[in-house]
């Protein structure tokens, strides 16, 4: 969805966040699957193989996190700031629901 349509739908940047925050979710699920499979490896050779995959992973958690601090999507050290982030989230998504259902 390009600017114009996020703009005039009243999303603004809130796309980008969202996916940004859908990635950062799986990327979380991603490092505890990797770990819990580490841990029921049956051989050398399959942990050589996860401890590399888990280090991507988190590796990969630690770039989206870096990407959304820089873009003000997420505060990790400051509650009350993400929570007002959180709150402003849930606040453009009800005011879609609530323009889609009277469209």
């Amino acid at each position: 969805m390009n600017g114009f349509i996020q703009n005039l739908m009243g999303m603004g940047g809130m796309t980008e966040q969202v996916i940004a925050t859908d990635f950062l979710i799986a990327a979380k699920a991603g490092v505890r699957n990797y770990t819990v499979a580490l841990t029921e490896a049956a051989t050398p050779e399959l942990r050589t193989v996860l401890r590399e995959q888990l280090r991507d992973a988190i590796q990969t958690h630690e770039t989206i996190t870096n990407f959304m601090m820089a873009k003000g999507y997420y505060h990790p050290h400051e509650l009350s700031e993400q929570l007002q982030v959180d709150l402003t989230a849930a606040g453009t998504a009800a005011n879609l629901a609530q323009q889609k259902s009277n469209s």
